[in-house]
């Protein structure tokens, strides 16, 4: 539980990883791994809801993960479908947005048409906004941003000089979401894995021990107040 007057952030982002390692240790397939870690998401979403976070995004499947057992890379989106599914019957009762992040282009066109469909039913919400970044790299969605950027240019859009940081920030995926505040990555590795790199510049990061499908929401409040504790002086004194 989180204690009286401490305060919530504006945006949190969760790495969602261990589910591999979680089920290895269990002498279960990694496929299984991932079914558990879905169900840590739907409990920890349902969380931030409860205690008014307006934004949380989770990195559900990276630029990288393609290169995964075909199986394995199956089950994942095999689970993101069905959420989906569920979150469109359940967005507009619950008040809560999902938006997809990422270069969709790879997906099956199964699911996006699912994405579509999402979100429209996201304009008719105000909760909790769910971000899921979905064949998504920092890397990547920088390079796709300075090709827009280019095209503007190309096209007279914008001068050199009139291109900001601001500007950068309008061309990326997350456009109109505020950057994260705090960014926690369970499963004991230190690092950010190519996960919100451009928006990540000022964020606290929270490193957890415990694997995904084991992060339960104690674990969410510890990380939210030990947030709190930190003195965020973005270059200032």
């Amino acid at each position: 539980m989180i204690p009286e007057g401490v305060k919530i952030p504006e945006h949190i982002a969760i790495v969602m990883d261990g589910n591999g390692r979680w089920a290895s240790s269990r002498g279960l397939p990694r496929t299984a791994g991932h079914k558990a870690g879905a169900e840590t998401f739907r409990r920890i979403a349902t969380h931030c809801s409860r205690i008014g976070l307006p934004y949380l995004t989770v990195y559900a499947f990276s630029t990288e993960n393609w290169k995964r057992p075909e199986a394995e890379v199956r089950t994942i989106m095999e689970l993101l479908r069905r959420y989906l599914i569920e979150a469109r019957e359940k967005m507009v009762q619950e008040n809560t947005a999902l938006r997809i992040i990422g270069d969709q282009s790879r997906l099956p066109e199964p699911l996006r048409a699912l994405i579509r469909e999402t979100d429209e039913l996201s304009k008719r919400t105000n909760g909790l906004r769910v971000n899921v970044c979905l064949n998504y790299g920092a890397r990547d969605e920088i390079t796709r941003a300075v090709r827009a950027i280019a095209r503007d240019a190309a096209a007279g859009k914008v001068d050199a000089g009139e291109i900001t940081a601001d500007y950068i920030s309008s061309r990326l995926d997350t456009a109109g979401i505020p950057d994260p505040d705090l960014i926690i990555r369970p499963g004991a590795e230190h690092r950010l894995s190519n996960y919100l790199l451009w928006q990540a510049a000022y964020a606290e990061l929270y490193f957890s021990d415990t694997l995904w499908p084991d992060f339960d929401e104690e674990e969410l409040d510890r990380a939210i107040v030990w947030f709190s504790t930190r003195k965020r002086r973005f270059g200032g004194v």
